[in-house]
């Protein structure tokens, strides 16, 4: 008997013979259907992939940076001008150096030993580390660097931070630094860039400020100079850099372009022939658009202050006034008008962005924010028997004696400080106190102002550097010329808590002293703080910058230099190693 059986159509047989069996408007219907889920499905893919890709830098391209102004020590121990000090930053290292969480780390320094009193400073040097011309370094290096900063016939600029100093020399890889007396910001100068002392020792200390290795730097940095090219009249033009093999990095050609002025500079970067600068005054800062440009704002640790002779004014020895001229001030518009925006209002000495403290400062900061200050401003001198007279300014009797209220500001002659006093001398006008400015150009604002304490307000900044030393500032041995107590503040409280703090060395002490300090210069109103004034840093679009926290000068922008990138991929973070 013959079998049979019916035959079964595969899965895709079964699904063209469905179609074949429809009718036209089915079919279409079913293409369109079908078209639709393909390409909502690519579509989502596509987006699924760009969500989860991430951007990592690879190696290459090139970093064009401008800078005001032409070098003349690429030298640690000589650096002046901004270009110096950019320039040293990256072909020179110290024992330690600033990582871009605004920490001090190891740099050159195997490992720094603080002995329990804070006197000595043991340090080991890391093995292999080689200057530029492939020399290694030795603790005579950085013994002969220190030397050199404490030869008084170079006067370096650095000479002041290692003021009785020793030096000792225990082995090759091995110095102990030695202090007079303990001070913990002393760790900062650690960041000094090491001499070659086998190319330097041979000159006499006349010659060192002439030496060719001033502009052709031979250092231990992270990069080293490649190509040095000058103009017609024999001024350096460009510097090209590249790296010196120290460290990983992505940007491999670095040049460096010097300008007399801002107009010059600012046409370059305009035309795309500058990919960064920060060399730009917060004037110019508005004519640039931000569509083409990444700008990063970097507090500074200084403070603009109007520091108060209360021996040399009757008026402002009352606290009264001084408390009712704070008050007057609109701070927030005073960096908006004067700094473009770029800065941070105080009312207290320490800079903003450098140290979080808790302080019972905060009830003065919220008077900088009531609708009306000058009310508040009145109602306190009335409290404290000022009179208001016919002609609206202010007077009270003292000592048998009628007082008016009248203030002298003493400032340089410079924009900011000028444009700063003007807004000073207005609001406080507006209120009816008696005000006059007087403008002088820097040297005679030292020495005919500040060293004798001449004046009744000094409008001035201070940089506390990013320890925070505020001892130099404050305390009472420094009101005299060449401290730079310029407010002539003496409290004995103060003074403790700031010879405390320079030899603190747990970070909670020193955060509860720092804001002790804080709470007792701003009750008395020894001065009116104003503002912190921010670095601002421009690069183009395509340049990836790596912030850099806790700047103290302009060139700690540049010191995680090797993170910056300018070529990129995107890959799925699987891959990203």
């Amino acid at each position: 008997m013959k079998s049979s059986h019916k035959r079964r159509f595969s899965l895709p047989e079964r699904l063209f013979r469905y179609l074949d069996n429809r009718s036209l408007v089915e079919k279409l219907l079913l293409g369109v259907i079908t078209s639709v889920f393909l390409v909502s499905g690519t579509i989502s893919i596509l987006q699924v992939n760009n969500e989860n890709l991430v951007e990592v830098p690879k190696e290459g391209g090139s970093l064009r940076i401008g800078v005001i102004g032409a070098p003349r020590f690429i030298n640690p121990v000589l650096a002046i001008t901004k270009a110096d000090h950019d320039l040293v930053e990256l072909t020179y290292s110290g024992l330690m150096k600033l990582n871009k969480n605004g920490e001090l780390e190891n740099d050159v320094a195997k490992s720094i030993t603080i002995s329990d009193d804070g006197l000595t400073y043991n340090v080991i040097l890391k093995e292999n580390e080689l200057f530029h011309d492939g020399i290694p370094v030795s603790a005579q290096d950085f013994a002969y660097t220190i030397k050199l900063i404490q030869n008084p016939e170079l006067k370096s600029p650095l000479r002041g931070n290692w003021s009785g100093v020793e030096i000792q020399v225990v082995s090759k890889d091995e110095l102990n630094i030695i202090l007079e007396t303990a001070y913990t910001p002393f760790v900062e100068n650690l960041t000094v860039g090491v001499l070659p002392a086998h190319i330097w020792s041979e000159l006499r200390t006349e010659e060192l400020p002439f030496s060719q290795y001033n502009t052709e730097p031979i250092g231990t940095g992270d990069y080293e100079v490649m190509e040095v090219k000058r103009n017609e009249n024999g001024l350096i033009d460009t510097y090209s850099l590249s790296p010196a093999g120290k460290i990983a990095t992505y940007i491999k050609d670095i040049e460096f372009y010097f300008f007399q002025n801002e107009e010059e500079l600012i046409a370059e970067l305009e035309a795309g022939n500058i990919d960064s600068t920060a060399s730009l005054s917060y004037a110019n800062l508005s004519d640039l658009s931000e569509s083409n440009y990444n700008i990063i704002e970097y507090p500074l640790p200084r403070t603009f202050t109007l520091f108060l002779n209360q021996n040399r004014s009757e008026a402002i020895r009352s606290e009264a006034v001084r408390e009712a001229l704070s008050i007057a001030i609109d701070r927030d518009e005073l960096v908006d008008e004067v700094l473009g925006g770029y800065g941070y209002s105080t009312v207290s000495p320490i800079p903003p962005g450098f140290f979080e403290i808790e302080s019972d400062s905060s009830a003065k900061d919220e008077d900088t924010e009531i609708s009306d200050r000058f009310a508040a401003a009145t109602e306190l001198l009335v409290e404290a028997g000022w009179k208001k007279t016919i002609a609206g300014t202010w007077e009270k009797s003292i000592d048998s004696a009628t007082t008016t209220l009248e203030l002298t500001i003493s400032t340089s002659n410079t924009d900011l400080f000028k444009r700063t006093a003007e807004k000073l001398a207005s609001a406080w006008q507006e209120l009816g106190v008696i005000i006059n400015v007087e403008l002088y150009e820097q040297v005679d604002l030292v020495q005919s102002v500040i060293r004798p304490r001449d004046y009744q307000a000094l409008l001035f900044g201070n940089d506390v550097g990013r320890s925070l030393d505020l001892y130099p500032f404050w305390h009472s041995s420094q009101r005299e010329d060449p401290g730079l107590n310029v407010a002539i503040y003496a409290n004995i409280t103060t003074d403790a808590l700031l010879e405390k703090l320079r030899t603190s060395q747990d970070p909670v002490a020193t955060k509860e002293t720092i804001a002790k300090i804080e709470n007792e210069i701003v009750k008395e109103t020894p001065a009116i703080f104003l503002f912190t004034p921010s670095l601002i840093h421009i690069s183009r679009k395509n340049i990836h910058v790596e912030p850099v926290e806790k700047l103290s000068k302009t060139s700690d922008r540049l010191s995680d230099l090797n993170e910056w990138y300018v070529v990129r991929d995107r890959l799925w973070p699987i891959f990203t190693d």
